[in-house]
């Protein structure tokens, strides 16, 4: 289990009262499974009573889950909307939520809404208590840490350009991937995208192909407002997306609409291949 495997510091736990059940984590709560338990407790720690509400309230917080703000971000938010099922509640550490509250607040602040007050890393006990702690700092030094996307203004969408001045954003840039876009249509008003990400050709020597597709994918999750404004209807939409890497943070520069008649672009990625920048 993965809360027991490296997360809790041992020490003693706020005792589980006759009134809480173990029930099965729903269907609908796709962000808490795979995360090394199936039962939660109910009510949770959130004080939801029902599992209606829970699938309700947790539902606003998946998108922030799938932008990847934080290694933690999952645990975070699982353990308080979908709590373990131990002889005792078992709360994140304040250490850990304040480590997820300073990589996904800026998100959530970018999609317009501050951290919310029920989520005030001081409600949560220090790291001397039983909890859920963060991962030692050495977990950095195993993983590969790459470019991280940012809240940032939507670059202008580009129509008309001619090759050759595609050819020199490329040289002065360190990414261009192909991405297509389409607006999902659902039953909430929430607006939800398909988002395919596929690498035509990369500029940056030390990021494979998959890395950079992931990030321009967090970068969409992210930027969530310069996707509404790149894909107003419901018709697929496919464009170039071209940028930077600077001090770890990954930055779109410039956007284009690669429409299916549209001969420059194509001849700007073919001739990109033998290009020789100035």
């Amino acid at each position: 289990v993965f809360a027991v495997n490296g997360f809790l510091r041992v020490a003693t736990g706020l005792d589980i009262g006759l009134s809480t059940k173990c029930v099965v984590i729903p269907k609908e709560m796709g962000m808490c499974h795979k995360i090394g338990y199936s039962e939660m407790r109910l009510p949770n720690l959130m004080g939801h009573t029902s599992m209606a509400e829970v699938i309700q309230k947790s539902a606003t917080w998946q998108h922030l889950v799938h932008t990847d703000c934080h290694p933690h971000v999952r645990t975070f938010l699982c353990s308080l909307f979908a709590p373990i099922c131990l002889d005792t509640f078992i709360h994140p550490c304040r250490s850990m939520c304040v480590a997820v509250r300073d990589s996904c607040a800026p998100v959530l602040l970018c999609h317009g809404h501050p951290w919310p007050a029920s989520l005030d890393c001081d409600r949560f006990p220090g790291d001397e208590d039983m909890c859920l702690a963060p991962l030692t700092k050495d977990y950095k030094y195993l993983h590969k840490v790459l470019p991280k996307p940012t809240c940032q203004t939507c670059p202008a969408v580009e129509e008309f350009f001619t090759h050759k001045r595609v050819l020199e954003v490329f040289c002065d840039s360190n990414f261009a991937v192909k991405v297509k876009l389409s607006k999902k249509r659902t039953a909430s008003e929430d607006q939800e995208y398909n988002i395919e990400c596929q690498v035509e050709f990369i500029t940056q020597g030390s990021l494979l192909p998959y890395e950079t597709q992931g990030m321009i994918q967090q970068w969409l999750l992210i930027n969530e407002k310069c996707v509404e404004r790149m894909s107003p209807t419901h018709r697929p939409m496919v464009y170039l997306l071209v940028g930077s890497i600077e001090e770890g943070i990954i930055l779109v520069n410039q956007v284009y609409r690669w429409q299916r008649k549209d001969s420059q672009l194509t001849l700007a990625t073919q001739k990109w291949r033998y290009h020789k920048c100035l």
